[in-house]
């Protein structure tokens, strides 16, 4: 079998699937690929019409006159233009506070704060957690109501300096054995939630000033670089009743689409054993052994089990803190990716197997947890047209040459070709027909939900990586201020024609209908699910008006200690290893 032309573990092959998704465009063609596995299926453009194929990226064309003209549209792009340095602030201020998952106290103050000086009434504790918030407007009928999304969390490690082309953290932890960096921005959330937050209130702002009905909800979400947030908010029914849901990422092109993501499972694994002195190791039960066992296993599922579309990787959190000392608790962190929830968990179940092993080999026990569990995305065809003809009407970002010269320094450090920061507007594309995996994103989950667009702005040089301090250093610089700043107009355009387009809407409900008609949406989290809280500072409660512990919360929780003995090494032996004489 030559290499292009492997199986995957659905037993097809690419040539097949690419025939199923592409090539042969007859119903009975098309039928297993609709069946074989729903989740997948739905996101493929054969759910809206299975007797047609899929469009041919290189001959579709988007639809003309999506985005009309209106005042509006102008008013709320006005007074984005007209408040740029408030927005600015907000988004430098959560950038400096630079914040972990579920711990975001000044973070997520900060953005609510924001919505409610411009007339949103705030709503904290949304499903349980306590830097999750919904920001309410509402004009008129309050009808159709339309969601933002806001997230504020930064990631470990990726501490830099705004606008420093080199690496330097600004937050450097100083150990002479172990030296760590803080935490940064190097996912853009600082500036995801402040063009969403700027973005809700420039429409509402056009809403009274033309008088247009509807509702505006602002899910300000904690935890999204854990798949934590808004996965649990989605089980819990707080986004039920969205007519639409608007969303955005920082990237490197300007640009929207309708295509999937993967589904993902995140488990903690720990191994507890006995503690000892390394330079007397016998009779030791050995987490850290266990951990690595655990890794190493992992690692031989590559080859064999994991499909093209998977995507498997790890950080061991908690092990040895010196050579000398045994640590009675070590622990493992993972993320399972696949197409879809059925293949996420079939990886996942590969993962606890491979746990078991490295426990069983090293004579300690085991406990996992499911932290986070999100479904592939689902995308809407129409609802990414009308986000592409705003962000054609409205324009590209245009950077200034020193801007231009930043990006091209980033670049240069990272190894890559010096083309600077994008400045147009990225044909909109069909997904590609054979889904090739990726990231994750827990917005997939509200995307079963409400028919669901969103889009990228330019926030870092291409050719830098997302989840890197190239990113970080772009956040409060005045590059990154351009496409936050863009984004908020392409959603604020694109949701003043969601308000004033009620066919628009309904052509993109009618899609999702089609899409999610064979799927019964499940959230992956087990009914067991426990919160992975953090306790929040006294100031913070008071602030926001709620009580310790939420409900349903036992605080505090189980902790993990082990009580494991030494193992049993068998019978002494007599010291020349000789029977006993007669």
């Amino acid at each position: 079998m030559c290499e292009t032309d492997h199986l995957d573990s659905s037993g097809m092959s690419r040539r097949d699937m690419l025939g199923l998704l592409g090539v042969a465009g007859t119903a009975a063609a098309v039928t297993p690929i609709l069946t074989a596995d729903p989740a997948m299926a739905a996101a493929s453009d054969l759910a809206l019409d299975p007797r047609t194929t899929p469009a041919d990226p290189a001959n579709y064309a988007p639809p003309t006159g999506l985005a009309l003209d209106s005042q509006a549209k102008d008013a709320a792009l006005s007074w984005i233009d007209r408040r740029s340095n408030a927005i600015i602030g907000l988004n430098d201020r959560i950038w400096e506070f630079a914040e972990p998952s579920l711990a975001e106290w000044n973070s997520s103050w900060a953005e609510a704060q924001f919505l409610a000086a411009n007339g949103f009434t705030i709503k904290w504790g949304a499903g349980g957690m306590p830097t999750a918030f919904v920001a309410t407007f509402s004009n008129g009928t309050g009808k159709p109501v339309i969601g933002f999304s806001g997230e504020y969390d930064a990631l470990p490690g990726l501490s830099q300096e705004k606008g420093n082309p080199r690496h330097s953290p600004l937050a450097y932890h100083h150990d002479p054995y172990a030296p760590t960096y803080g935490f940064g921005h190097g996912c853009g959330h600082n500036a995801l939630g402040a063009a969403a937050a700027a973005a809700a209130v420039a429409v509402s702002v056009a809403m009274k000033a033309r008088n247009i009905s509807g509702t505006l909800k602002f899910f300000g979400s904690t935890a999204e670089e854990q798949l934590v947030g808004k996965t649990v908010a989605v089980k819990a029914g707080v986004y039920k009743g969205l007519d639409a849901f608007v969303d955005w990422h920082p990237s490197s092109n300007n640009g929207t689409n309708w295509g999937s993501s993967n589904a993902m499972y995140s488990i903690a694994f720990h191994f507890l054993g006995t503690d000892g002195h390394g330079g007397s190791p016998l009779a030791t039960r050995s987490t850290q052994d266990a951990v690595t066992a655990m890794a190493t296993l992992t690692e031989y599922l590559r080859e064999s089990y994991q499909a093209h579309t998977s995507r498997m990787h790890y950080a061991i959190r908690q092990t040895g803190q010196a050579p000398n000392v045994f640590p009675t608790l070590s622990s493992i962190w993972y993320y399972a990716r696949e197409g879809s929830p059925a293949r996420a968990k079939i990886l996942m179940d590969r993962l606890i197997k491979c746990a078991e092993a490295a426990a069983l080999a090293t004579g300690t026990r085991m406990e996992h947890r499911i932290m986070a569990g999100t479904w592939n995305q689902l995308g809407n065809k129409r609802g990414a047209e009308l986000m592409h003809a705003n962000m054609t009407q409205i324009g590209p970002p245009k950077f200034s040459a020193a801007d231009q010269n930043f990006g091209k320094a980033l670049q240069r450090s990272n190894g890559t070709e010096e083309s600077g920061f994008s400045e147009t507007i990225s044909p909109l594309t069909p997904p590609a027909p054979v889904f090739m995996g990726g990231g994750s994103t827990d917005v997939a989950d509200i995307s079963w939900q409400v028919p669901t667009i969103q889009m990228g702005t330019a926030h870092q040089p291409r050719g830098t990586k997302n989840h890197s301090w190239h990113h970080t250093a772009t956040g409060a610089h005045h590059s990154g201020h351009v496409g936050m700043l863009m984004a908020a107009r392409y959603l604020a355009g694109t949701t003043v024609d969601l308000l004033t387009q009620p066919k628009v809407i309904a052509e993109m409900k009618d899609e999702f209908e089609r899409r999610t008609k064979n799927i019964k949406w499940k959230s992956m989290l087990p009914d067991d699910y426990e919160l992975p809280l953090y306790e929040p500072p006294k100031w913070f409660l008071e602030r926001t008006g709620q009580k310790w512990p939420p409900k349903g919360v036992t605080w505090p929780p189980r902790r993990i200690v082990s009580t494991e003995t030494a193992p049993d090494l068998g019978p002494a032996l007599p010291p020349s290893n000789l029977p006993p004489l007669e």
